[in-house]
């Protein structure tokens, strides 16, 4: 690694793990000799690397400078959709995953100045995305795959309203509900693409504006209907034995559910009954986490990283966590992941932009719809960070999560089928 790479890489991300044969600022500890990057708690470590990934994409977009900065990267069996598609990506995923920590308020540490800068940021970002006439508007009237990334964009909305919406100036504010309505041009596929309709719905319902229910109903439906047992759903009406559960389907399916569940009690109803389903599928999460941080590399979007563990995140951050799971397992467990796939200086390219690829670039990984942007799902990771330095989450001391136990010889719970 180049000298200026370095210094870049530590003025950006300021300690994101341990040793590497390139850099002795980032990676996985490899020997038993510790520094004082390893020695850094976890919540610094998270914010380090949250802040690597968001500082790039939000300070280029703040300025309406994301298309000129960011290069498009594709994977090679690209199925020729519009490649501008890459900056709604990356800006709606990114934003969905940081949204709980910019929620937090102002203070005057490293970290809370870092938050407050990235929400001024991310405020003109999303002012920049829906003006048409800014060099970063973004791709709202072409294909299919706006949709999904619009959901990202407005699941980001309803994690963090205050800090993110009521913020906006009127024009703003009018420019995203007409944007994201057009969308209801799109016919979604019968598979999880039904929950990112539903999302956007949802968010209409949670700021005051007319919803089409129907688009809520069929989407709840279906995925009841598609519900396999002890604690997976299938995409569509074959099973595929991929992380969409963690994804997609699972978090956005909770979120539809908790903006509708105070209307009725059949949607209180509904709401429990997929808590108690993504509360038992991160059980199975956590137990797929391995000793040494690693997990198993299976199925499609395999190059969205730590996204795969966004249930446990997500339920750290709401404080819904099943009892199997203790707060300082699933921080240990999380942070263990973390460093593991983001040893190597790979997963950022020179301008700091992630890449394609799994535990660095590899982008023979990437799927016929992967492109760099798309990459940002992996911030979906980081919704603990949603909790306040001060939360348990953060100050309960680390402990072993269910596969270091087991292969330390350890006691450790047996795990059987549970249906909801």
């Amino acid at each position: 690694m180049e000298r200026r790479d370095f210094v870049k890489t530590m003025a950006a991300g300021a300690a994101l793990g341990i040793i590497t044969q390139d850099t002795q600022a980032v990676g996985i500890h490899n020997s038993s000799e510790k520094t004082d990057v390893t020695d850094r708690n976890d919540r610094a470590y998270w914010c380090d690397l949250m802040y690597r990934m968001a500082e790039p994409v939000l300070s280029a977009m703040a300025k309406g400078e994301l298309r000129k900065r960011m290069s498009v990267e594709v994977s090679p069996t690209w199925d020729g959709r519009d490649k501008s598609v890459t900056y709604m990506e990356c800006f709606g995923r990114l934003m969905s995953g940081l949204a709980p920590w910019l929620s937090l308020p102002d203070d005057e540490t490293q970290e809370g100045k870092q938050r407050k800068q990235l929400r001024e940021w991310a405020l003109q970002s999303y002012a920049h995305s829906v003006d048409p006439k800014s060099p970063d508007y973004l791709l709202w009237h072409s294909e299919g795959q706006p949709l999904v990334d619009s959901a990202f964009f407005s699941n980001a909305l309803i994690r963090a309203p205050k800090q993110l919406w009521e913020p906006q100036d009127k024009v703003t504010k009018e420019r995203i509900i007409s944007e994201l309505k057009q969308l209801r041009r799109v016919k979604p596929p019968y598979s999880n693409w039904l929950l990112f309709a539903a999302m956007n719905e949802a968010f209409f319902k949670s700021v005051g504006e007319s919803y089409d229910p129907m688009r809520v109903d069929l989407s709840i439906r279906k995925m009841n209907e598609w519900y396999v047992g002890d604690g997976w759903y299938m995409d569509g009406e074959r099973f595929h034995y991929d992380y969409y559960n963690s994804f997609v389907i699972q978090p956005m399916l909770l979120e539809i559910l908790e903006v509708f569940s105070e209307q009725s009690e059949s949607g209180k109803k509904a709401y429990n009954q997929a808590l108690k389903r993504i509360q038992r599928y991160s059980e199975q999460l956590e137990r797929m986490i391995s000793p040494e941080g690693t997990f198993p590399p299976f199925g499609r979007s395999l190059t969205y990283r730590t996204g795969a563990f966004q249930p446990l995140s997500l339920l750290a951050w709401k404080k819904l966590l099943p009892e199997k799971l203790s707060e300082g397992q699933v921080r240990a467990a999380l942070t263990a992941v973390q460093k593991r796939i983001f040893t190597n200086p790979t997963n950022f390219n020179a301008e700091g932009f992630l890449t394609i690829g799994f535990a660095g670039k590899q982008p023979e990984l990437g799927d016929s719809y992967s492109n760099n942007g798309s990459m940002y799902l992996t911030s979906e990771c980081f919704l603990a960070l949603g909790l306040p330095a001060t939360d348990s989450f953060w100050i309960a001391p680390a402990a072993d999560w269910t596969a270091k136990k087991a292969f330390a010889n350890d006691k450790f719970p047996k795990d059987y089928a549970v249906n909801y």
